[in-house]
């Protein structure tokens, strides 16, 4: 493929040389370590380093062209090219490299604070059960057909969307579900690509050490339904319980389908009994109704498997056939997981770590016990310092005994990440302990429940570190509360 080919629809500043329209090209690539001869070089500007700097290195490697926003390194040799906007000019050429794959194969974005994961796993199934080869792409892994692969980004730069639904699609797929991240919309990491459904989970308070404000955050989410170029998905499907929804439905001839508990929404759940057993609930659409099991428990696991039974209904997925695909998620790891070793009381493991998600999560437990529920959490370094204090009152208000502790402090001192959350806490008069060591913590925690008590592990789920200011060890909740029931006697 020709450079011109590759950058075609790159808004480039000036004009692409003649002596360059006819270069051949062999790859593209934005981390100078994966260059090779006759490959692009992606230089933009993140959050830490400025891929410009970068550029002789990819010289060296063999790159014939590069491409960035900015201007060239001084010195510089190579063939540079400036372009509007770095990222959104690479994900123009990644689908015109691998031939635009997401015309073939259906796009899924799934978007929102909350339940992104969740609804993602269980869309998976349903495709899987009505006889699709999928691909995932999100927080806890990526997934091509059967294949695990770790997960550095919820929703990866463009080039590796692009490569891997080209990869998919030479295996037979049809289908690629994608968690979509406020900051991957924002940053142009899924500009101009084609997505066949559009979901929304929900929109609360997160992410304001990025966007600055909820209006901007919103905003970016919009770009999923509403995008400033390029094409609006074929599906939007809506949460018509979360007020913000409304701003995110697009312009015919776009589709929306609207899920809810409400009568008003299209999709709905009725008769809903929820237990230990998981959720019993029928699915209402239009005039057909369709008994629904699954294992993941409470109300807000309801609207996850709404939201992706929305989107199972856009690709003409029957009720049936969504009600096996919903049965067969067993569980996605480190979302309201079980901890067994045979003890009295429930532990279990959530990634809440947003003021909502910990009220859901919370309340998850509250219906599964009579008993008390005591919760562990902590709040994340270098992100959003306003919802730490409401972290800490969704906590203390929902919960019978609190644990506050240490969550991937990052470049911040744990401590008074802790204070900022304690200013929260202490608004309630909820029994609590401080305990800066996430391991000891967890100890306590436990130590606290008697039989029939719910302890709840939030803010880490899957994650299997724990990120300080000058290393990033090795920490999993899961791990860590079976080494805590094992030394408190049980197996």
């Amino acid at each position: 493929m020709t450079l011109r080919e590759v950058l075609a629809g790159v808004k480039i500043n000036g004009a692409l040389p003649g002596t360059l329209q006819e270069l051949s090209v062999a790859g593209l690539e934005y981390d100078s370590r994966r260059v090779n001869k006759d490959f692009v070089f992606f230089a933009f500007r993140g959050s830490h380093m400025d891929g410009a700097q970068f550029a002789a290195d990819a010289l060296a490697r063999g790159a014939c062209a590069f491409v960035s926003e900015e201007g060239p390194p001084a010195n510089f040799a190579g063939p540079w090219i400036q372009v509007e906007h770095g990222r959104r000019a690479l994900a123009t050429a990644s689908s015109n490299f691998f031939n635009h794959p997401d015309r073939r194969v259906r796009f899924t974005g799934i978007t929102g604070t909350n339940g992104k994961t969740t609804t993602s796993y269980l869309l998976e199934s349903i495709l899987r059960e009505a006889g699709f080869t999928t691909g995932l792409l999100g927080t806890i892994e990526y997934r091509l057909a059967n294949e695990a692969r770790p997960a550095p980004n919820t929703t990866p730069e463009s080039i590796d969307t692009m490569r891997f639904a080209a990869e998919l699609e030479q295996r037979g797929g049809a289908h690629l579900v994608s968690e979509i991240s406020s900051h991957a919309l924002a940053l142009g990491r899924v500009w101009g690509f084609h997505f066949h459904t559009a979901v929304f989970t929900n929109l609360t308070q997160d992410h304001l050490d990025f966007h600055g404000t909820m209006e901007a955050y919103a905003a970016a989410k919009r770009y999923l339904f509403v995008p400033p170029e390029g094409p609006a998905p074929v599906w939007a499907v809506l949460n018509s319980d979360d007020a913000a929804s409304k701003s995110m439905e697009p312009s015919p001839p776009a589709q929306v389908l609207w899920y809810g508990l409400s009568h008003q929404a299209d999709l709905r759940a009725e008769n809903i009994r929820s237990g230990f057993d998981g959720l019993h609930f029928e699915l209402c659409w239009k005039n057909e109704r369709q008994p629904v099991d699954s294992l993941l428990a409470g109300r807000i696991n309801i609207l996850n498997i709404l939201a992706a039974s929305g989107a199972a209904l856009s690709y003409g997925i029957g009720l049936p056939a969504i009600a096996r695909g919903v049965a067969g998620c067993k569980a996605v790891p480190g979302r309201f997981e079980r901890i067994e070793a045979g003890q009295p009381c429930l532990v279990v493991v959530d990634y809440a770590h947003t003021p909502d998600a910990l009220r859901n999560v919370i309340q998850i437990a509250r219906e599964l016990t009579p008993g008390r529920v005591i919760t562990l959490f902590g709040c994340g370094g270098d992100r959003d310092r306003s919802k730490r204090p409401l972290m800490g009152m969704a906590a203390a208000e929902l919960s019978d005994y609190v644990v506050l502790t240490s969550d991937n402090p990052r470049s911040e001192d744990p401590i008074g990440i802790m204070n900022d959350a304690l200013v929260g806490l202490r608004r309630f008069d909820t029994p609590h302990s401080i305990e800066p060591d996430r391991a000891e913590a967890i100890r306590v925690a436990i130590k606290q429940a008697l039989p029939g008590d719910v302890v709840l592990l939030a803010g880490k789920g899957h994650e299997t570190y724990q990120i300080l200011k000058d290393r990033t060890i090795h920490f999993d909740d899961r791990e860590t509360a079976r080494e805590a029931l094992r030394s408190f006697g049980y197996v």
